[in-house]
């Protein structure tokens, strides 16, 4: 698998989860769609979209409620540079678009694909022994500290993992979840006095080159802000592929807001 064959299948599932086809994010202009719901899709989006803006860089393509979509090619056709779109002040435009709708817009992240020659080039080294682990191993271990790595709530997508281990002791874990059919979604943890020694880089790099094995394309998610998950992504092997955001009911953000 090379880093033509990722880009190809990371569009696949763009257009899967966008209600498009893959071709709409590498044209010129912008497209708006309906959303509808796929059994292909990644698993933890909540379909149909309310509103959901993604950028490969070429164009913006948005899906969302049939009722909003005119609203959405206006919102899109009067921002001339499309980071624009993804940014305030203008979602503020947006987010008063939503309002009627009783929605806000609520996630924003960018999202990495390998380079594969610089995940097999990294020179990411671990301090400590790393060790493959599968389902079977992830019982004991959803508990906080490794909350980005598996998730209780899909523990059944939780299939690989590289754990990192000071003797018997597991220091760091990366885990991947089969969100979609070629696609597995790294997340990654370190113990706090454990972290500054290239154990995240280390532990993320192993486990992408575990998955391209396994003829699966790994990505790897990181909310804009995050600037050290980033970093790790950059370190690992990895690089930014597509912005989104998408909205969900105020309802739903409230829930979020109170943990």
């Amino acid at each position: 698998m090379n880093n033509k064959d990722i880009l190809q299948i990371a569009l696949r599932q763009s257009a899967v989860d966008c209600s498009c086809v893959p071709e709409d994010f590498l044209r010129a202009a912008n497209s708006t769609h309906e959303s509808v719901t796929s059994d292909q899709a990644r698993k933890y989006l909540s379909l149909p979209h309310i509103c959901a803006l993604v950028s490969y860089g070429s164009c913006v393509v948005a899906c969302g409620k049939r009722e909003l979509l005119p609203e959405l090619e206006r919102y899109m056709d009067g921002v001339s540079n499309i980071a624009d779109c993804f940014d305030t002040p203008r979602l503020y435009e947006l987010d008063d678009i939503l309002a009627p709708y009783d929605a806000r817009i609520c996630f924003m992240a960018t999202y990495y694909l390998p380079d594969v020659d610089a995940v097999y080039a990294s020179g990411t080294e671990c301090p400590y022994e790393l060790r493959i682990l599968e389902q079977r191993d992830f019982a004991e271990l959803y508990v906080p500290q490794w909350s980005n790595a598996l998730c209780r709530d899909r523990a059944q997508l939780d299939v690989l993992g590289v754990g990192a281990y000071d003797g018997d002791t597991l220091v760091g874990l990366a885990g991947c979840s089969a969100d979609c059919a070629e696609m597995w979604q790294i997340g990654v943890d370190v113990l706090p006095m454990y972290r500054r020694q290239g154990i995240a880089s280390a532990l993320t790099n192993r486990l992408a080159r575990e998955i391209l094995l396994r003829d699966k394309a790994p990505f790897y998610c990181a909310a804009w802000s995050n600037v050290k998950s980033a970093k790790n992504a950059l370190r690992s092997g990895f690089r930014p592929a597509w912005a989104e955001m998408s909205a969900r009911p105020n309802a739903k953000i409230e829930e979020i807001l109170k943990g």
